[in-house]
């Protein structure tokens, strides 16, 4: 009876405490950001998510989950999911527009195509931070949102997609289909990350947030 009292203290409570703690410690989530700005400076999408991980071990867990790596926005690509959306072809590496966070533009950027096209999408955009934790693992911080259509930015009136208000809900999807796919050892939110529940992106589009990060261990 010792040893399996033993067993369920550090199997239940301590060694996930301990991760919760290692989580926490993590330098990069001190003074981290919070929301995205665009190329012009204006806010972007806000902050939600972030992952402990290699960039060789967040690859890999986010094709695992059934993730798409997002190509990169050239001319090329912008003609391609252009055509792709107007003649309802399928493109699941489409481009994302480029935000940026701590002076550059995203770093990784994935997606999950949802119909025939690249008009609705779940995506997220991460950048990896300078800091590294103990075992030399960086914090990759995201944004995750969900691309319900597209149109017209309200704020430059450029052409683009439009999120769907709620970005807790495509940050939990993306939680959900890691943790789903075995990719995740340990998940900490972390309360009140956000002080400001309700604004507006780089387009224009409101959206709101219950404040929480979702911080998640890559197994």
């Amino acid at each position: 009876m010792t040893l399996l009292a033993v067993y369920a203290i550090s199997a239940y409570l301590a060694i996930p405490t301990l991760w919760r703690v290692e989580i926490v410690r993590h330098p990069a989530l001190s003074g981290a950001p919070r929301i995205t700005h665009t190329a012009a400076g204006i806010h972007g999408d806000p902050l939600n998510i972030a992952l402990v991980a290699t960039k060789a071990e967040l690859v890999k867990a986010m094709l695992a989950a059934g993730w798409h790596p997002a190509d990169p926005l050239t001319l090329e690509t912008s003609l391609r999911i252009a055509s792709s959306t107007v003649f309802h072809r399928a493109y699941v590496g489409a481009p994302v527009s480029n935000l940026y966070l701590w002076g550059r533009k995203e770093d990784l950027a994935f997606e999950q195509p949802v119909g025939d096209d690249p008009e609705r999408r779940h995506h997220v955009r991460f950048w990896r931070s300078a800091e590294v934790d103990e075992t030399d693992r960086p914090l990759w911080i995201g944004a995750a949102t969900y691309d319900m259509g597209v149109g017209f930015s309200h704020t430059t009136g450029q052409i683009t997609h439009h999120i769907a208000p709620d970005v807790d809900a495509e940050r939990d999807t993306l939680i959900y289909n890691l943790r789903r796919a075995g990719q995740l050892r340990q998940v900490l939110w972390i309360d009140h990350f956000h002080q400001v529940l309700r604004g507006y992106n780089g387009g224009g589009d409101p959206y709101h947030t219950d404040g929480r990060l979702a911080v998640g261990v890559i197994a």
